[in-house]
């Protein structure tokens, strides 16, 4: 199907900072989306921004002694050179500040407003008294009382995804001071949200395009009953509130940013002269809108987002679908600043050229659980995937056309069952391709394609075409796995446009979908072949030893093989496993940070090295005796330490 009409957006990255991997999948993959749905010659806008105001920015501002809009103005311009330098290519990557955006959301909050869906009321707000400020819901941290999560913020826990309110934390604090938040009365203005608790229901049961993990969010959240949001807030740095009585309020960041998308299509269209062309899109019911997007953003373009455009009036499109994602960790954790954790979109580039990049985060791009990446592992999958298996089949084959036959396709004769069986499987791949990417399934289109080429390495592997052409014979080989090349570079173009682009010059072909269902003519020209991909390596410095220490000092360390006789989660945490041991004459348990590697049920019975003299401490309200000892790989993973031999328990190591 073709010439089908979309609106492909994603998340708009907060510019606090730039983005890392985690971030900027969501920007890629809504590249990755248009430039296949071009291919299929489908008409789309593509639109994001940076999103720019609340009080992170200004609380930044007030430290630096700047101007808030100094600060995203660097932020943005650095954004702006990494998408081109990751060659996501949007039609208007705008920013909140975009005086078109701030236009368009006061006159829609109006709209809004005099449709009866805003509402003012006196409230009691969460207040800082170190800044001496009020706190946004996001600068207030507490324990979320759906999943018993530690350090939830105040709009929404992170862990369990739920929306959330100061007021529902427990023991509520200020992230600034770490100490129990004050509350000072105050008015906002709030959208009644549970006034489209039925359109939205049926508006989510209806949609088959939404992935489960959107669907089974959203309609929880519907069950628990929608509760109106503030859309305004005590900052300074933002939109001022449109509403009578608002002065000095400005729209929550939140809520104006989802409106961007709208906004950053009229803009487009405005800057090509053609103000009212947005229209044709938003108010067409057969224009497809696509939201790339987190799981932690789910609520906001499934609830708020579709609630908002509602209330209009004005019979806008409502999201067709919003492609969530699940977490990329790195080495197991989320990405942190001041942790050093994480993979920036800058950084990454020093370690390897962007078209690799994007091939690694469109394979492992997490869309059914969360996936943890480390550089060395990026590497290897470039290395094995895009240069051994894939880049190595198209190059090798195109040689083999220059060498053996002038640099021209073959006429292949009447094929026999296993080219004919191949060819099959090249369409049969195209077609699953073809449904993984409409229904925005990213990584299994990489799936599809890497088997493909592994199939087409097989025919080649074993049929020798090096020696059938010395018998006067190979033709047929050498068409068919010509055009499995072609379908392979075909299929890469997306992920990896310039890349691909170069592997289809040297068939004289131009990325078309179309092409994917024609063979390729015999007789015509293949320029000389050169290798796209070449395998890369980590920099990777040498750990230093540690210090020297004596056999005295090693003698005061009690290590002893553990018998696991029980694990399980700790309440409130991912990474922690309450694990007890017994040592044959005594037990001990500890909190062990095994979670993300291990499954309690695997690790009963077995016998592990365990440190069981060093001093317990204190870990989530509970008391840690000992400490399983475990190697932990540059590529993040996690080995625990297993004698090779079964000994008692108990028995110490020495």
């Amino acid at each position: 199907m073709s010439g089908r009409k979309w609106v492909v957006t994603s998340a708009w990255p907060y510019v606090n900072y730039e983005p890392h991997l985690g971030t900027l999948i969501h920007l890629l993959s809504a590249d990755v989306f248009t430039r296949y749905m071009r291919m299929q010659g489908d008409d789309v806008v593509m639109v994001s921004g940076s999103d720019e105001h609340g009080t992170p920015i200004e609380v930044e501002a007030v430290k630096r002694g700047v101007d808030p809009k100094q600060i995203t103005d660097e932020n943005h311009k650095k954004i702006l050179e990494i998408l081109k330098a990751w060659e996501i290519n949007f039609d208007n990557y705008t920013r909140t500040e975009s005086e078109v955006h701030k236009s368009f959301v006061r006159d829609f909050y109006d709209k809004v407003y005099r449709n009866g869906y805003i509402t003012k009321r006196e409230i009691e707000m969460p207040y800082c008294e170190e800044k001496k400020m009020f706190l946004p819901d996001r600068f207030v941290v507490g324990t979320c009382p759906y999943c018993g999560y530690p350090e939830a913020h105040g709009d929404q826990c992170d862990n369990c995804g739920r929306l959330l309110e100061p007021k529902l934390l427990i023991n509520p604090r200020g992230v600034f001071c770490d100490e129990p938040i004050t509350w000072k009365s105050t008015y906002e203005w709030d959208f009644d949200l549970p006034a489209f608790s039925d359109r939205l229901e049926a508006y989510i049961k209806s949609n088959s395009a939404l992935p489960d993990n959107a669907k089974s969010t959203s309609l929880a959240m519907i069950r628990d009953g929608l509760k109106p949001r503030s859309v305004t807030r005590d900052n300074r740095w933002g939109i001022p509130a449109p509403f009578p009585g608002a002065e000095g309020k400005t729209i929550y960041v939140w809520m104006e940013a989802v409106l961007g998308y709208v906004s950053a299509t009229k803009e487009y269209f405005e800057r090509r002269g053609e103000s009212d062309r947005w229209k044709d899109y938003w108010f067409d019911k057969q224009t497809r809108f696509v939201c790339f997007v987190g799981k932690d953003n789910i609520p906001f373009h499934t609830i708020i987002l579709p609630a908002l455009l509602m209330a209009s009036n004005e019979d806008y499109i409502l999201p067709w679908t919003v492609s969530s994602t699940e977490f990329i960790l790195f080495g197991g954790e989320k990405a942190s600043k001041s942790k050093k954790k994480g993979i920036w979109s800058d950084e990454a580039l020093s370690a390897m050229p962007a078209e690799y990049w994007r091939f690694v985060l469109m394979q492992v791009r997490p869309e059914s659980k969360d996936t943890s990446i480390t550089i060395e592992s990026s590497m290897g999958r470039v290395n094995s995937d895009l240069n051994d298996t894939l880049g190595n089949y198209v190059h090798r084959t195109l040689t083999f056309v220059d060498q053996f036959f002038g640099g021209h396709i073959p006429d292949p004769g009447e094929l026999d069952a296993e080219s004919r069986e191949l060819m099959n499987y090249a369409k049969e791949r195209a077609k699953a391709y073809t449904e993984a990417m409409d229904r925005t399934s990213l990584s299994s289109a990489v799936e599809e394609m890497l088997a493909l080429a592994r199939a087409g390495n097989r025919y080649v592997n074993e049929r020798e075409p090096w020696k059938q052409v010395k018998e006067g014979k190979g033709r047929d080989t050498i068409y068919v796995a010509s055009n499995v090349a072609k379908d392979i570079a075909l299929m890469l173009y997306p992920i990896a446009p310039l890349s691909a682009s170069t592997m289809l010059s040297f068939l004289g072909l131009s990325p078309s979908w179309k092409t994917v269902d024609s063979e390729l003519s015999p007789g015509s020209s293949v320029s000389k072949p050169h290798p796209v991909f070449s395998k890369v390596s980590p920099k990777k410095p040498i750990e230093p030893l540690l210090p020297e220490i004596g056999i005295e000092d090693f003698q005061k360390i009690d290590i002893r093989i553990g018998k696991v006789i029980s694990a399980e989660r700790v309440r409130g945490s991912k990474k922690l496993l309450r694990i007890k041991f017994d040592f044959g004459g005594f037990t001990k348990t500890t909190l062990g940070g095994l979670g993300l590697k291990y499954e309690p049920e695997e690790l009963i019975g077995k016998k592990i090295a365990v440190l069981v003299n060093i001093k317990g401490r204190e870990m989530m309200g509970e008391k840690s005796e000992c400490m399983v000892l475990a190697a932990e790989g540059s590529d993040g993973s996690l080995g625990i330490l297993i004698p090779m031999r079964d000994v008692p328990e108990g028995s110490r190591i020495h």
